[in-house]
């Protein structure tokens, strides 16, 4: 699965990202909140690890963030790591929280 063929869509009505293979789906979930939006827990089952899954959701959850007009607070210990090697998301996560990873 390379990373333009995974599809994440946001299912709005769960507040989460979800991608599916098969029976099994990796998800991140979100709150919107007045002071951004908070990523506090991602999932993503084995048969998915090592397929760029993860990272599709941390970038569909940063392009969500962006469309919103919303900064990201990554609570999630996955989400937190992601953004703190990817420093080119700096401005659209909340201060608070740049370059904390876990």
């Amino acid at each position: 699965m390379s990373s333009e063929q995974i599809h994440v869509t946001n299912k709005r009505d769960e507040s989460r990202l979800e991608v599916k293979l098969g029976d099994e789906v990796a998800f991140a979930e979100y709150r919107v909140t007045r002071g951004g939006i908070v990523f506090p827990h991602t999932v993503v089952p084995e048969a998915f690890e090592g397929r760029g899954v993860g990272s599709a959701l941390v970038k569909a959850g940063m392009a969500f963030a962006k469309e919103e007009g919303q900064l990201v607070i990554p609570t999630c210990s996955f989400f937190a790591a992601y953004l703190a090697r990817h420093p080119e998301y700096n401005d659209q996560v909340d201060p608070r929280y740049r370059g904390k990873g876990a």
